[in-house]
Order: structure tokens, then sequence, then C-alpha cells
């Protein structure tokens, strides 16, 4: 039985799809009587169908270190052209598997409670099985076109999902926003993989890096085939300068920002790393990973500071964690890629249910309104401080683990990112406590003064993460056997290496106490000092880059369609306009040598022939023309 699972564990991703299906007849509303509740408990049901099937297939698996099962389905097969999606069943991809069935079965139970009085419930979990779908279909991919396949799958239901409360103005424009800005990157990932199957590639990640060792491409090929297959999960992961959708997309329903923040912009990072053997193709490409991936990381880190929303207070977080997997990959340290996602995705997913509570029960999402929470809501208040604890390295969370695995001597370490990982560990530290003393702490305000504890469906998830959340801290061990795909080397003895876990626990405690300490601000306060009203106006708008898009980019755009509409209106319709009044004047004019006179008719006949026959003479043209005439008649 478990060998049986363990061969058809690609049905896994289905089990989402068919409870979305099974799902249409409520949410196109067909039922109205039982209201959105079956369909609900259809979805969570299918998915922990999944979830139980991904884990004795992971059991399975687990037990045979040296198995790695490739299944491969013909899909197309057109003259010369065969293609063949695959997928890859090994402890990493069943790994991923399991992180996303899990972490969707906590956040369908979570929304009975958060979603309940909502009358679209239906469509609701219909979308977060669609959700599941693409997000289960990538973690056991291995062709590149059916990654890409999934990942549009994966924009559009974001789209849907961002959208989901559509009578609101602000929704649709941030759904629109974020479906456009991943387009972007998707446009330019999808030209990448049309060069890649043009250069004999063969799309499957499992077979780039025998590839890459004999590519053909020439130094420029392939720097630009490196910064196009880049671009998709820039977008995916909302890395500079692709990152503002991700700000948006808050105003969606909590529980799918549950999984927004914490498996879909990891998906990107997923399908970026198994693309890691083409960017040794080329150091423009490794620059490139590594520039944007320390913007973003710094910038973002820095932008969560400003914000006062409790959702853009940590979504531009996770836009900082990504932004240290892109530096990983650029660096090729793809264990420790591998390793931040896994952490990141757990503690965030955390802190979202947290402040998902929160939100619910306050029915605000301004943490300068909010204060003593902590003993109204204790079961949110520790779902909290574990995640927030598990996000910064904090000795012995699971990030500390998995940033001492990255600075521990296996892998060659400049100062530059020893840097900057203290500097995202100690602003996040610093950032978080800001929050927690905002919302947890001082006397109860207007808001939070009645606020009660979350309802059980929403507090069983949540406890459960924590509890989860608490045990990760092993895993940076225990997976080390399996994400053997970098060869270590020997640095122990570098001062990095020495100064490492003494600067994390440093770096940490620091940022607690720089939060800890920092002049909290409530509603409408604004500092008196001109440079520190600067910094926050810049940092809370996002350093401008919005702006700076609407004079540049915007502007761009909007001047070549008015340009165009100009041409099109001005000169094609003119020219048309003129052609169709020539046509009219003429008819209109020859409608008068309508007299029925045959005399006539001869007398013009005779004048069109005397004018053609002149033309001829007088262009050179007689004796050809007459020769010509004279061979055709004698045929």
């Amino acid at each position: 039985m478990r060998d049986f699972l363990l061969q058809n564990c690609w049905l896994v991703p289905f089990y989402g799809l068919i409870g979305a299906l099974i799902s249409l007849p409520w949410s196109l509303g067909s039922i109205r009587r039982t209201g959105g509740r079956p369909a609900a408990y259809v979805n969570i049901l299918m998915t922990a169908i999944g979830f139980l099937h991904g884990s004795i297939a992971f059991a399975a698996i687990w037990s045979q270190p040296t198995q790695n099962i490739r299944q491969t389905f013909e899909w197309l097969q057109v003259a010369d052209l065969d293609i063949f999606l695959t997928v890859d069943i090994s402890p990493v991809s069943l790994g991923a598997l399991e992180l996303v069935t899990g972490i969707s079965l906590l956040a369908q139970v979570y929304a009975l409670g958060y979603m309940e009085k909502d009358w679209s419930l239906a469509r609701f979990y219909g979308l977060m099985g669609f959700f599941e779908a693409a997000l289960g279909g990538i973690a056991i991919s291995d062709h590149l076109l059916l990654s890409y396949a999934l990942l549009e799958m994966l924009t559009l239901s974001t789209y849907l999902l961002v959208g989901f409360w559509y009578a609101q103005p602000l929704v649709v424009t941030a759904a629109r926003d974020a479906f456009l800005t991943k387009r972007v990157g998707d446009i330019l990932l999808l030209m990448g993989i049309v060069t890649l199957s043009a250069e004999g590639a063969g799309l499957n990640f499992s077979d780039l890096a025998s590839w890459a060792e004999t590519s053909p491409l020439t130094p420029i090929a392939a720097a630009l085939l490196g910064l196009a297959l880049i671009a998709g999960p820039t977008g995916k992961c909302a890395q500079f300068p692709l990152n503002l959708w991700l700000d948006e997309a808050m105003e969606g329903p909590n529980p799918a920002g549950i999984l927004r923040n914490s498996i879909v912009v990891s998906a990107g990072a997923y399908v970026l790393i198994k693309l890691q053997p083409v960017f040794t193709l080329s150091p423009v490409s490794s620059i490139a990973l590594i520039g944007i991936g320390s913007v973003t990381a710094i910038g973002t880190s820095l932008m969560a500071l400003a914000q006062i929303d409790i959702k853009r207070a940590l979504s531009h977080s996770t836009s900082a964690y990504l932004g240290l997997v892109f530096i990983a990959v650029g660096l090729g340290h793809v264990d420790i890629a591998f390793l931040l996602l896994f952490s990141h995705a757990i503690a965030k997913a955390l802190l979202f249910m947290s402040i998902g509570g929160i939100i619910l029960t306050t029915s605000n999402q301004n943490i300068t309104e909010m204060g003593g929470l902590w003993s109204r809501m204790p079961a949110t208040t520790t779902a909290f401080v574990v995640g927030g604890a598990g996000l910064v390295a904090l000795m012995p969370m699971g990030m500390f683990w998995t940033m001492d695995k990255w600075l521990d001597g296996d892998w060659q370490v400049s100062w530059w990112l020893f840097a900057i990982l203290l500097f995202v560990n100690a602003v996040c530290a610093m950032n978080l406590t800001r929050v927690f003393r905002l919302v947890f702490l001082g006397k109860p305000r207007s808001k939070t003064r009645r606020s009660p504890e979350v309802v059980w469906s929403m507090a069983l998830p949540m406890v459960t993460l924590t509890v989860i959340a608490l045990l990760v801290p092993s895993v940076p061990q225990s997976w080390s056997f399996w994400l053997s795909l970098t060869p270590p080397l020997d640095n122990s003895d570098s001062l990095i290496t020495q100064l490492a876990t003494p600067g994390l626990i440093a770096s940490g405690v620091i940022g607690l106490i720089l939060g800890a300490t920092m002049e909290l601000r409530r509603a409408d306060a604004r500092p008196i000092q001109v440079y520190l009203r600067f910094f926050q106006d810049l940092f809370a708008y996002d350093l401008y880059i919005g702006k700076v898009y609407n004079l540049t980019v915007v502007w761009a755009v909007a001047a070549l369609s008015e340009l165009t509409a100009w041409i099109d209106r001005l000169v094609v319709d003119g020219i048309v306009n003129l052609i169709g009044q020539i046509t009219i004047f003429g008819g209109n004019t020859l409608k008068y040598n309508v007299s029925g006179s045959s005399q006539f008719y001869v007398l013009t006949i005779l004048l069109g022939m005397s004018l053609l026959l002149g033309w001829f003479a007088i262009t050179g043209h007689w004796s050809g023309t007459i020769a010509d005439w004279l061979s055709s008649s004698s045929s």
C-alpha cells in the first residue's frame, strides 16, 4: 500500500482541484438552501486526504535515502515535436508538497472561523482548492513548461483571491496591480523557456546541470537567458523592482494571505532554485540575483519599520527574507535557499494566523489604535511571539540554525553577506518588537477593550502551527543529509565562522532592544525633527517606488497610448475618410453621365482611348504596347 501511494503521489495536487470543482454548484449559486458550508467541508476533506496521502509517501521515501522516482506523461506529439511532462518524486519534492498541503489544511480550517459570516464562502474555498492544486503541482514538477503553466494558475488564483471582495474599489485596484506586475516577469520567463528549448536544454530541471556543462550559448546569450529566467521568480517573490504587488495584495482575505506570504512567494523561489545550473553560465546572472536580493532585503526591511497597517508591516519582511533566498541562489548555496524557504514559511504562516485573529476581533488593522491584547488573547499572543521568534535568528528557533548553518564554514561567505544577514535580522527583530508593543502591551484602547480570544476553528490550527514552529529547529540538522546539492567547503577557521553565532545572537538582541526602547507613535503622531519625518515618509511610501513608476513607466505607456490614439484618429481614420469622400464624390459625379444616349457613350469611349493612346505615346511605350496587342490578337 505504501509503495502504491508513493508511486502515485503525483495525484496529490488533484485532490485540491477536485475539491474546487465540487464547490462549483455552491460557488455559482446553483445550491442556495444549505449555504456555503458544505463546499468548505468538501475542500477541507480533500486537502486532508491529500495531506495523508503525501505523509504516507513521504514516510516511505524517507526510509529509502537513495530513491528518486521520475514519472513522465506524454502531453503533445505533433510532427517532430514531442513534449513530455515530468514529475520528480524525491524527499525534497515530497517535503515541499507536505508543506503546501499541511499549511493549506490549517489555513482552510482557520478560514471556517475567519470567513464564517461571508456570503460567498463556497467561492473562497473553491479558489483555495485551485490555489493548493497549483502549489502542489509546482512542488513535484520536474518540467519547466509544466511549472510555468502552474505558475500561471497561481497568478490567476492570486488575482481572484486578492479581488475576492470585488465590491470595494481599492480591492479591485490591488488585484489588477498584482496580476499585471506578475505578468511582467512571466512574459520574460516565457521568452527564456523558448530560448532554452531552442538550444536543446530539454526543459527538465534534472537535466539542466548536464546541459549547462556543454552549453553552446555565447556569453551574451547566456547572460540574457539568465536575466529572462530570473524575471519570472522576481515577480512571483515580490522582489525589487516588482515588489509592490505583495503589499497591495493584503487587501484580500487573511486566510489567503497566510498562504500567499508563506507558500505562494516560495513557489517562485522554488523554481528559481531548480534553475540554478543555468545561472552558472554567466556571472551576470549571479550578480543580478545577488543585487536584486540585497536591494530587496535591505529596502523592504526598512519599509516595514514605517508601516502602521499590521498586515503590511509583516508582508514587507516576506520580501526581505525572499531576498536572502535570491542571494543564496546567486552564490550557489541552494541547500541554504531550501532551508530559508522552509523556516520562513512556518514562521510567517503562524504570524499571519495571529494577526488574522486580531483583525477579526478588533475590526481594525491600524496598529497605532491597538494595545493591551496580551491579557485578552493569550493564544493569539503566544502564536505571535513564537512566530516572531521563529522568523528572527534567536537561539534556539529555526531561522537561527538556518543562518548559523549558512555561516558555519561549509560555504564561502563574504563580509558583505554577513553584514546583510545581521542587518536584516536586527531590523526584523526591531519591527516585530515594535508591532508587539503597539498591539499587545500597554493599556487597552477603545478598539481593543472588548476583544475576545478567537473561536476554536481559528485557535486549533494556530496552536497546532505553534507547536510545529517550536519543532522546526531540528529540521536544518536532519535535512542536511538530503540537501547535499552544493559541495561543502572547509572554512571553519575563518573569522566570519567564529563570529557567526555571537553575531547572530547579538543582532537579534540589539533589534529587540531597539524595538523595546524606540518611541512609539500613536495615531496621527508625527516626529518634530525634519529628517525623521523625511525618513518616515520615505519608508512608509515604499521609497516612493510607486511614484517613480507613475513618472516613468506609467507616463511612457500613457504617452504612447495617446500618440497611438492620435495617429489612429487623425491619420488612419483621416485617410480612410478621405478615400470614402472621394468615392462618394466620384459616384455622385458619374451618375450624371448615365443619360441613356448611345452617342454620348461612344464619345466617352473614344475620348478615353485617345487619352490612353496619348499617354503611351508620351511615355515611350507605344511600340511595345502595339506589339503586345497584335500578338494577343493573332493568338
